[in-house]
């Protein structure tokens, strides 16, 4: 009786920790984590899957103006953006279904399919970008 009580105080203390999304620096003083986003699939509803062998990770910040449109481009590898600021609507072409983003959002962009970009509000665009690649490719594809 003694284990199943200790064992159950245990898994509540943990649900209530993993719920309050806080934590504890080494001084005691509270750190607050907000998720922001869990997914299993792009944009797009591929499942997301992660190159095979020497994975390199890429972070970088994008600007985008306002009205600017990106070049008609895929993605070889998985490739993931926080919206920072600004409206960018993101067009599959070969589907013509669009998503709008905007600041606070996060994007799993389609693996391997054509798509652009374009700022469709007055501010400009502000990203971070997350890939993963196979060390020493690159993950942006033009369409000639």
């Amino acid at each position: 009786m003694r284990k199943i009580l200790v064992s159950t105080t245990l898994l509540l203390a943990a649900a209530l920790f993993a719920n309050a999304a806080q934590a504890l620096d080494s001084s005691g003083t509270p750190v607050v984590v907000s998720p922001l986003a869990s997914r299993t699939q792009t944009a797009s509803g591929q499942p997301i899957t992660l190159p095979q062998k020497n994975v390199q990770v890429l972070v970088s910040s994008f600007e985008i103006a306002p009205g600017a449109t990106l070049p008609v481009h895929k993605h070889p590898f998985p490739r993931y953006a926080y919206v920072e600021a600004g409206t960018l609507q993101v067009t599959n072409v070969e589907t013509g279904k669009s998503n709008t983003y905007k600041s606070g959002d996060f994007i799993i962009e389609m693996i391997g399919q054509w798509h652009q970009a374009t700022n469709v509000g007055a501010d400009p665009v502000k990203l971070l970008v997350i890939d993963q690649v196979e060390e020493g490719t690159k993950n942006t594809v033009l369409r000639q």
